[in-house]
C-alpha cells in the first residue's frame, strides 16, 4: 500500500509565548521491511529559530526546535509518502508458550533498542496494577503460546470496553480506563501492555496512523481520523515483536503506519517541551491518510 499522510497540529494560546523550546515527534522513519518512507516534510509557524534533528534510543525520528520570538499560535504540519508492506503473521499456535517467552525476556543481556527488556518493567505512564494483571492472566496460561495469549487480550478488550474520544486524556492511568472500561486508543494500549507486563510479558507502545478510506465493502477502523496507538508483543528472539490493535482487535498490518515506538505514551508523544507564557491553550489536531493508486503500467505496444 502507498499513502499520502497529512497531520495538522496548531496550539492557540490563551497569551502570547515569549519563547519556546520543543520536542517534535512527528516524522515516520523506515521500519524494516514494514514500512519505506519516500518523503516527508515538517513544516511550523511560525518558523523557528533554531532546528536539529536526530534519532532517539528507539530509532524514532526526533526534532528539537527554538521559537524566540513571541507567538499567540503554533502550527505545524507534517506531509510524507509512505509505502507500507505487509508482513507475514506467524500461526499464532506454533509461537513460543508464554512462559518460555517470560523466560527468555528476563534471561536477556540485551540492551539494544529492540531488546524486550526495554518492554518488560512499569513506566510512570503505565504502573502494573494487580486488576489488571490478573484479569490479563485468564488468557496467559503458562503452556499457551504466547500470540495466541495476547490475541485473546487484544480480542477481549475490543469486547469489553467502548471507544469514547473525550472520555479521557493524555494522563489517564491504564486502572483508570480499565475501572471505566471506557477510553480511547491510547487507553486500550496502554492497559493491554500493563496486563502483559504484569505478567512478565514484554510488551511496548506504537504510535501512529491508520488507514482513512477502508477498502470496499468493510467497516471504517475507529481512531481513523487521529493519531492512532496500539501494542507490540515480544514473541521469542525468532519472532521479535509483533503488533496487535486492541482499539480494533486486529494485527497491525498494511492498514497501519508507524510513527513512533516506545515503553508508553510519553516516549512517542508528538509534541513536547517548555513554553515561557501563562494561561491555558486549546489544541486541534487533524489526520488524513489517503491511499494512493499506483500508476498502471503501460501495456507493450503490439
Amino acid at each position: 500500500m502507498l499513502y499520502d499522510i497529512r497531520q495538522t497540529t496548531t496550539y492557540t494560546y490563551g497569551a502570547p509565548v515569549r519563547a519556546a523550546r520543543q520536542v517534535m515527534r512527528m516524522t515516520p522513519v523506515d521500519r524494516g521491511s514494514h514500512q519505506h518512507v519516500i518523503a516527508h516534510l515538517l513544516d511550523t509557524k511560525p518558523e523557528p529559530s533554531e532546528i536539529e534533528h536526530g534519532v532517539d534510543f528507539f530509532g524514532n525520528a526526533i526534532c528539537y526546535v527554538t521559537f524566540e520570538a513571541a507567538h499567540e499560535t503554533l502550527g505545524i504540519t507534517m506531509r510524507a509518502r509512505i509505502e507500507v508492506h505487509q508482513v507475514p503473521l506467524p500461526d499464532p499456535m506454533t509461537t513460543p508458550v508464554v512462559d518460555v517467552v517470560r523466560a527468555l525476556a528476563f534471561a536477556s543481556t540485551d540492551l539494544s533498542p529492540a531488546s524486550p527488556v526495554h518492554g518488560l518493567f512499569p513506566t510512570r505512564g503505565v504502573p502494573l496494577d494487580p486488576v489488571i494483571t490478573d484479569w490479563t492472566a485468564e488468557s496467559c496460561p503458562e503452556d499457551r503460546p504466547i500470540l495466541a495469549a495476547a490475541m485473546e487480550v487484544m480480542h477481549r478488550i475490543k469486547e469489553g470496553f467502548t471507544y469514547q474520544p473525550g472520555a479521557t486524556d493524555v494522563t489517564t492511568l491504564p486502572s483508570e480506563a480499565f475501572a471505566a472500561k471506557t477510553g480511547v486508543c491510547q487507553d486500550f494500549a496502554q492497559v493491554m501492555i500493563a496486563g502483559l507486563r504484569g505478567l512478565g510479558l514484554p510488551a511496548r507502545y506504537v504510535s501512529g496512523y491508520l488507514r482513512t478510506v477502508p477498502p470496499p465493502g468493510q467497516e471504517r477502523l475507529s481512531g481513523a481520523d487521529a493519531t492512532h496507538a496500539w501494542v507490540e508483543v515480544w514473541c521469542g528472539p525468532d519472532i521479535g515483536w509483533i503488533g496487535l490493535d486492541p482499539t480494533n482487535a486486529i494485527p497491525a498490518g498494511e492498514d497501519h503506519i508507524i510513527l513512533a515506538i516506545g515503553r508508553d505514551y510519553a516516549d512517542v508523544s508528538p509534541v513536547d517541551g517548555v513554553i515561557v507564557a501563562s494561561g491555558d491553550h486549546q489544541l486541534a489536531v487533524g489526520v488524513d491518510v489517503i491511499p494512493v493508486e499506483r500508476p498502471q503500467a503501460e501495456a507493450p505496444a503490439s
